[in-house]
């Protein structure tokens, strides 16, 4: 079979809500993202077969062929092509892996994969809640769902609570969890990890090259103090992703456009799969995806050096180490989005992003890379550093 390879890979650095991208429309985002990826690899813009885009909450500046918009505020010639999918919180890693599809089938030879995500300007659910307050329709659960499960309600919080607790965490665990993402990133930060990953972006004051999420003054007490989500629960703000704006984006090609370009690629793609269970549990199918990828890859989880697994909620990595007997010390080394943030569309991509340069700062070879996904999806992508 035909491998897919990542010849580079870029993001920004995360905004916090109504921070310092603040005044960043969606759309430039993703074409810094675009001229990035095509700077740093040297390729020519016009050999790209498609770029296919990564969006949560596609309205207002997030709609209209968001991706195409993305292209059309690029350097990328207007004769490339793009496309904006949705598959909630995984949505830019599914692009990675629609990027990968396609080289591996030998449709296409150089695809780029990414996502972007403005939560100050296009807030978290505004597409669903706009039509509600205008009166339109009955919402995304039709009656046949609500017949088969019992349930309009479907909510990644209402998740969260249900994996903490089937898995019989406590909010002190959620708490410390939280606190070693935020150590774990502030680390990385301070010793150079994210430099290689991150886009400068112009701000009010100068450029933006670091995350705004990232607390250096975290303590337990602290987050341990944030109010809970629901008072009977363990979910609080403090250990759970925090909202951001940002933006990543993936290159990926095929042996022949290696040749053909001079590229160097950092990493081949080993598996891709995809797998789906309960939506209303919702966040935990990581779990099962997981084994079944290790399956197809022939490998044990022992065979990975690192490990990115989202985090939208500390129950979610907490219950997959568990799940998988995997080593803490190699899981979200850098941090995760607790810490760096979670901006929808975008967090696939920069999860790929931050999995190679680890791998390659480490000298390490095998990477894993899942999320949880509304609906009770998850995508693993597991790649070879090269």
């Amino acid at each position: 079979m035909a491998h897919a390879y990542i010849v580079e890979t870029a993001r920004t650095a995360g905004g916090r809500r109504g921070g310092a991208l603040r005044d960043w429309h969606p759309a430039n985002l993703g074409a810094e993202v675009l001229n990035a990826l095509v700077a740093r690899s040297g390729i020519d813009g016009a050999v790209i077969d498609d770029v296919i885009v990564g969006c949560v909450s596609q309205g207002g500046e997030q709609s209209f062929a968001f991706g195409r918009n993305c292209v059309l505020a690029s350097n990328l010639p207007q004769s490339v092509p793009a496309v904006t999918i949705d598959r909630q919180c995984g949505s830019s890693q599914q692009a990675v892996q629609f990027a990968a599809q396609a080289v591996m089938s030998g449709t296409q030879d150089v695809v780029v994969a990414m996502g972007v995500e403005s939560m100050t300007r296009v807030p978290m659910g505004s597409n669903v809640s706009l039509y509600a307050k205008a009166g339109l329709g009955e919402g995304p659960f039709s009656d046949r769902i609500e017949a088969r499960y019992g349930t309009k309600n479907f909510s990644q919080f209402i998740g969260a609570e249900m994996v903490a607790q089937k898995h019989g965490f406590t909010r002190a665990e959620l708490d410390a969890y939280a606190l070693e993402s935020h150590r774990r990133a502030a680390a990385a930060r301070d010793g150079g990890a994210f430099d290689a990953e991150i886009i400068p972006l112009a701000i009010d004051g100068g450029m933006h090259t670091r995350d705004e999420g990232i607390r250096d003054d975290a303590t337990l007490d602290g987050i341990s103090s944030v109010k809970l989500l629901d008072p009977d629960g363990m979910i609080s703000a403090a250990n759970a992703s925090q909202i951001c704006d940002g933006a990543a984006g993936v290159l990926v090609v095929s042996e022949a456009a290696l040749k053909k370009y001079n590229l160097t690629p950092k990493a081949r793609i080993v598996n891709l799969t995809v797998t789906a269970g309960d939506p209303v549990i919702m966040l935990e199918e990581p779990l099962p995806a997981t084994d079944r990828a290790l399956e197809r890859a022939g490998m044990k989880i022992d065979d990975i050096d690192l490990f990115e697994v989202n985090e939208a909620f500390a129950p979610i990595p907490m219950a997959w180490a568990k799940h998988t007997g995997a080593d803490p010390a190699k899981l979200n080394v850098n941090g995760g989005a607790i810490a760096l943030g979670h901006p929808l569309g975008a967090s696939g991509a920069r999860l790929m992003t931050t999995l190679v340069h680890s791998l390659h700062a480490r000298g390490q070879r095998y990477g894993l890379q899942t999320m949880c996904e509304g609906g009770g999806i998850a995508n693993v992508t597991i790649i070879e550093a090269l």
